[in-house]
């Protein structure tokens, strides 16, 4: 049977982290749901994979995904999401930071939502446990995006996101684009929900990311969000009625 929710973990060289992360993810959504656990491998050096391949033959709803070399969290979440086998997916950060706790409140709205139309679920991170570099450049380049997207969040680099399989696949596919999805998801004409979630400390090791090199790529990144969005695509065919005959209906 297939499950319910996939949970796709996006890791590299977190071999410290990712056991005890797993295992509260299974800790929380045991009770609810049916789920699989995707931890995609983005090229680590240590032995990441060989830790989370021993826990993939100890319960057979994690599945192990690795890329040989390192692509981006980008890559790592868009093959985790190719792979999954539910119609609902949740991404969080490998390192320990996003508490798997709050990963109901990402899939129960999805789960819930009747209409149809609730395509994204994201998470806002409230007191932050990041340096006040790494907190003042954040707060900098979201406002900075919410001025240029008007996407309507304050947060859109939190990593605990929930949404609907078939809906992320249908994005327009480029790096960095996981820190985008609430812009893209309104573009393709998605309602979008916000959550506060909890932030906790790294757990151990240390982030892949500098502030400088996230500045970097971001400008130009914004920009070619901001081109996507004023030239979405607007019109969608649809196949006429027909009588029982086969006639179009006039």
């Amino acid at each position: 049977m297939a499950p319910d929710v996939s949970i796709v973990i996006p890791v590299k060289n977190e071999r410290d982290n990712i056991g005890a992360l797993v295992l509260a993810i299974a800790e929380t959504c045991d009770p609810i749901c049916g789920f699989e656990v995707l931890v995609v491998d983005d090229g680590s050096t240590d032995d990441t994979a060989a830790h989370v391949a021993d826990m993939c033959r100890a319960d057979p709803r994690i599945r192990l995904l690795q890329h040989p070399q390192s692509a981006g969290q980008s890559a790592a979440v868009h093959s985790g999401v190719i792979a999954a086998q539910a119609p609902i997916v949740c991404t969080l950060d490998g390192d320990g930071q996003n508490p798997a706790s709050e990963l109901p409140k990402l899939f129960a709205p999805l789960m819930t939502d009747e209409a149809g139309t609730l395509g994204l679920v994201a998470g806002q991170r409230v007191a932050r446990q990041d340096t006040f570099s790494k907190r003042w450049a954040s707060k900098f380049a979201n406002g900075l995006r919410a001025r240029m997207l008007n996407d309507g969040t304050r947060d859109t680099g939190c990593g605990l996101k929930g949404f609907r399989r078939e809906a992320f696949l249908a994005l327009p596919y480029f790096n960095h684009m996981h820190r985008y999805l609430p812009a893209l998801f309104k573009r393709d004409g998605w309602e979008i929900a916000l959550v506060d979630v909890a932030h906790a400390e790294r757990g151990a090791g240390t982030s892949k990311y500098t502030n400088f090199g996230r500045a970097m790529v971001g400008v130009y990144d914004l920009i070619g969000v901001a081109w996507l969005i004023r030239r979405r695509k607007t019109a969608k065919a649809s196949e006429p009625a027909t009588t029982a005959q086969g006639a179009p209906r006039g």
